[in-house]
């Protein structure tokens, strides 16, 4: 898969960790809206922090869920790892509850600088899991960045030893494709903008 994404590491970190653009990429939203319900700064840099995420879906009066996010950025690169959390098991940590009970399946996203800061070429990347942000527009001197995803998906398989499915395999292909693509596109259109 070719991706081609325009825009910089901290554009691209700024529209990642929005949760009011968060439904133009996260396919977990299903188009709804999200709302921040907590926010917890983590240091000096006010986009460090960990979130809490209300989820309004678009076809449902009611969410199940609500999405744990810890953002983290720095000179040498920026984090968003995301996991959503059943409302149930999130009132039971509130309360006190131990959060050892708690599955977290993380997905996250690295973005790190691709090159010099005056660089001006587009540069392609192959693979599902992986796509090269880059700026060839004319107006923009600064360089672009790469952008890594990864999703953690619990297997109905018990056994440790046993094989994954090609059916499990295309489908966390397709998940992560899609959403690749749905970062691109709204990218792209951001940088048309």
């Amino acid at each position: 898969m070719h991706n081609n994404l325009f825009g910089q590491k901290q554009h691209s970190i700024n529209f990642l960790r929005d949760e009011s653009l968060r439904s133009e990429w996260d396919i977990l939203s299903n188009g709804g809206s999200v709302t921040k319900m907590a926010h917890i700064a983590k240091g000096q840099d006010p986009g460090n922090s960990i979130s809490l995420l209300g989820v309004n879906p678009l076809y449902s009066n009611e969410s199940n869920y609500l999405i744990l996010q810890e953002s983290y950025r720095d000179v040498s690169g920026s984090l968003v790892i995301y996991a959503p959390v059943d409302i149930p098991a999130m009132n039971l940590i509130m309360r006190g509850g131990d959060p050892a009970y708690v599955a977290l399946l993380p997905v996250g996203f690295a973005i790190l600088p691709d090159g010099p800061e005056n660089r001006n070429a587009t540069t392609a990347s192959h693979g599902t899991a992986g796509a090269q942000l880059t700026s060839d527009s004319p107006r923009r001197t600064g360089h672009g960045s790469l952008l890594t995803v990864a999703f953690q998906v619990l297997l109905a398989e018990t056994i440790p030893s046993a094989r994954i499915s090609p059916e499990c395999v295309a489908t966390v292909t397709k998940l992560i494709s899609a959403t690749v693509q749905r970062i691109e596109a709204a990218l792209m259109q951001r940088e048309t903008a």
